[in-house]
């Protein structure tokens, strides 16, 4: 069906916007960052794997690449759609993976502010660490964001951060380095968390979003110190309220804030996005769950003789 070219998606850096695909579930409308999505296709018969996970309904080769398919329904819970011939497979590449999302319908492409996405209650999909990253308005509408990594790493746990991956490091230093961390999802801001203190970074800020790392920072300004309540910033892209690159941007345009070095740790990264976060002044940019990565960025960017190319 659609190819989507990432290059035409990109919006404006730093304008704290991003575009959603509309696709929907057994009457309940979902949402995606379009950023995500190669490709829409059309529902098509598929090879089960035999001792896999439940919600994997199995492989297909519509052209070069063998790519998994995961019906999101029966992850979540819903029923069948009532016309599965014209069911849609939403192809997303994240974490330098691509894999084919078994959902309904396809609504269309939504423009809105990472201001009007909102965090949400915790009884919904799980409680705090659910699958409902967000919960947009749109037009009337209330789209349910997913978080489609937690819905990965769950499925196939070694796609994820490991903890393990640290060990290439060889012996750490405890450093008291104050690092700040603006993550909105729970499972993975403790995982970072947790692999940063495993490598001697033992003083961790953690913020939910940028506007609550903004917030932080701005008043470590006022206290006229700001470099001893911070040290690195590390940040994802996709948040709610503010995300990674709106963040990026008022830290780099600030005179008192800009020599603080910033990483963009995502699922988004890569080629055309890097162009994004190095338009906002992003001082390094790394894909997650390279975690052994982002610490000896970390290590690199609060030397005292620090000077890395993002």
């Amino acid at each position: 069906m659609d190819n989507f070219a990432q290059t035409d998606i990109l919006l404006e850096s730093g304008t704290n916007e991003l575009e959603i695909m509309e696709f929907t579930m057994a009457g309940e409308v979902f949402g995606i960052n379009v950023a995500k999505v190669r490709e829409i296709m059309k529902f098509s018969p598929v090879k089960p794997m035999q001792n896999a996970h439940f919600a994997i309904e199995g492989i297909f080769k519509p052209r070069e690449d063998v790519i998994t398919v995961i019906d999101l329904a029966k992850y979540l819970g819903l029923g069948d759609s009532e016309y599965r011939e014209r069911d849609i497979f939403m192809i997303t590449e994240f974490n330098s993976q691509v894999i084919g999302f078994h959902v309904h319908s396809v609504v269309g492409i939504d423009r809105i502010s990472w201001g009007d996405i909102k965090k949400p209650d915790t009884i919904i999909y799980g409680g705090s660490e659910g699958v409902a990253t967000g919960i947009a308005e749109f037009e009337g509408r209330l789209i349910t964001i997913l978080d489609f990594e937690k819905i990965v790493a769950e499925i196939s746990p070694q796609t994820g951060i490991q903890l393990s991956d640290l060990d290439r490091l060889g012996p750490r230093v405890r450093s008291d380095l104050p690092i700040l961390i603006a993550e909105d999802s729970m499972l993975l801001s403790r995982m970072i968390i947790e692999s940063l203190h495993k490598a001697g970074y033992m003083n961790t800020i953690k913020t939910d979003n940028g506007q609550e790392a903004y917030d932080f920072l701005e008043e470590a300004k006022n206290e006229g110190a700001i470099g001893t309540h911070v040290a690195c910033v590390i940040s994802d892209i996709e948040m709610p309220r503010m995300d990674g690159h709106h963040l990026t941007k008022l830290i780099k345009d600030d005179p008192v804030l800009r020599s603080l070095p910033v990483i963009l740790f995502s699922s988004l990264i890569n080629e055309e996005m890097k162009i994004k976060g190095r338009e906002v002044g992003a001082d390094a940019q790394i894909s997650k769950p390279e975690i052994a990565s982002l610490v000896e960025l970390v290590d690199a960017l609060t030397s005292p003789d620090r000077h890395l190319e993002s």
